[in-house]
């Protein structure tokens, strides 16, 4: 094979400082140590992590319905929809109560909060936290249904609630395909919104190392590392549990369906990297969504799994949830038996998905948690509220992964593509199936910059 047709085979690769996980990096360690070398400096830049935010927020909303509707319209048969959703909600039932199971046994043999003999009434609840506490105690078990349908869409799509924008996106999407050929310019109009948006994001996006070095000096300037120490064995263990819930179940799940899991790991690692700084798994929304067409998943199973799992399929959220309850028990001196862990597991594995449209994210998952039982004094949150917004990143990332590895788990269930094609793409060998010509950048593992749409829950 000549030089000539090598080129042509094998795509180009941008040097290593013109990658945009590179400066976000670069931006990550430069707001750290912003933050703990000039405390009041780095308090200073939370301006800029929340400019960051908001711009993205803004189309999170629309993106969701354009990308749903978009795949939902392109498929033929509704029953394919069907199926993608049912496999979905069985992936992310097994995966999440895995992850719960996982957290639990992790803390009961490091058992991280003995020996701290804290008493429940020296705890004073923060303005904050009753705040939190009141939008977790305040959710009742059936609004973690009613919630799923909106009282009014076009303020779902301005308070950027995932679940509630995604419901109404499938009975949009499937109403264009029962009507079929008359509703095909709407349909159309619908693909080229979303071009229009993901241009938007991928724009916006090269502001990502300003917003995080920004989030980041904001971060160790508020909290410092005396708040770590304070609390660095909890902080050290759901670190050290979540690369092993990653290393173990992402890549064990990766490995059936036959991909390399570092491989995976790195065709996303600049959602990653964006995940960690900006402290929200929904950061990755539409670059996962992106890199998973880039490989041959369709855009309805894309869309749909990816969509669904930021409220189903938390799995970082759930290792969370499990670590810190049981160590605010064991740091109150508070025993739980066998059969009452297994009753909080119980309302985890709801708790861990109602509360996806509500402000506070992971906190409130775990305010609703310990509110929901009586074996918990509430006030005990206060252990780890100041320590919150560390593990908020960790948990984040574990989250945005647990999506991406999802959605090319279904499309392998739902036989679109193969591992041998998949791998190709992945590795740079061959090209991808998203162009420029679809408005959403190209798809290269090596060049593409992330699509973040961010919220400060770290959910």
């Amino acid at each position: 094979m000549t030089d000539p047709e090598m080129r042509a085979r094998v795509p180009n690769r941008r040097r290593w400082y013109h990658q945009l996980y590179v400066w976000v990096l670069a931006g990550m360690a430069l707001g750290a140590a912003t933050g703990l070398l000039a405390p009041e400096l780095g308090r200073s830049m939370e301006v800029l992590g929340d400019t960051f935010v908001s711009l993205l927020t803004m189309l999170l909303g629309p993106i969701v319905f354009c990308m749903v509707v978009g795949g939902i319209a392109t498929v033929a048969n509704l029953r394919q929809v069907g199926k993608v959703a049912l496999r979905s909600i069985v992936y992310f039932e097994v995966i999440t109560t895995i992850a719960l199971v996982f957290g639990l046994t992790v803390v009961n043999l490091v058992r991280p909060g003995d020996g701290m003999g804290v008493d429940a009434g020296s705890l004073k609840v923060s303005s904050e936290v009753a705040e939190h506490a009141h939008a977790g105690q305040s959710l009742k078990w059936t609004e973690y249904f009613t919630q799923l349908v909106p009282d009014n869409i076009v303020g779902s799509f301005a308070e950027g609630a995932v679940l509630q924008v995604l419901f109404f996106a499938v009975l949009f999407g499937i109403a264009l395909a029962v009507i079929g050929e008359p509703a095909r310019p709407v349909a159309r109009g619908v693909e080229s919104l979303s071009r229009v948006l993901f241009t938007i994001v991928r724009l916006v996006t090269y502001a990502a190392p300003v917003g995080v070095f920004g989030a980041m000096a904001y971060t160790t300037g508020s909290f410092g590392t005396a708040t770590i120490g304070a609390l660095f064995k909890l902080i050290g263990t759901f670190y050290a549990t979540s690369v092993l819930f990653v290393v173990v179940v992402f890549g064990s799940v990766l490995l059936l369906v036959g991909l390399n899991p570092l491989r995976t790991l790195w065709y996303f690692r600049s959602e990653i990297l964006l995940a960690l700084g900006a402290s929200s798994s929904e950061v990755a929304i539409p670059g996962i969504v992106r890199k998973l067409e880039n490989v041959g998943v369709s855009k309805g199973t894309a869309g749909v799994s990816v969509s669904a799992g930021y409220s189903f399929n938390l799995d970082g959220t759930c290792i969370y949830l499990t670590l810190s309850t049981m160590f605010i028990a064991q740091a109150l001196g508070i025993h739980l038996s066998f059969g009452e862990q297994l009753l909080l597991l119980a309302v985890m594995l709801l708790s861990s998905k109602g509360t996806a449209g509500v402000t506070g994210g992971g906190f409130v998952m775990l305010t609703t948690t310990v509110s929901s039982l009586s074996l918990i004094p509430v006030s005990g949150v206060m252990l780890v509220f100041g320590v919150d917004r560390f593990m908020s990143e960790c948990r984040a990332v574990v989250n945005a992964l647990g999506n991406a590895v999802a959605g090319l788990v279904i499309a392998r269930w739902q036989g679109e593509t193969t591992a041998a094609d998949m791998t190709a793409i992945m590795s740079g060998h061959r090209e991808g199936l998203v162009t420029e010509d679809q408005g959403q950048g190209a798809e290269r593992p090596d060049s593409v910059p992330p699509s973040p749409v961010a919220v400060r829950s770290g959910t």
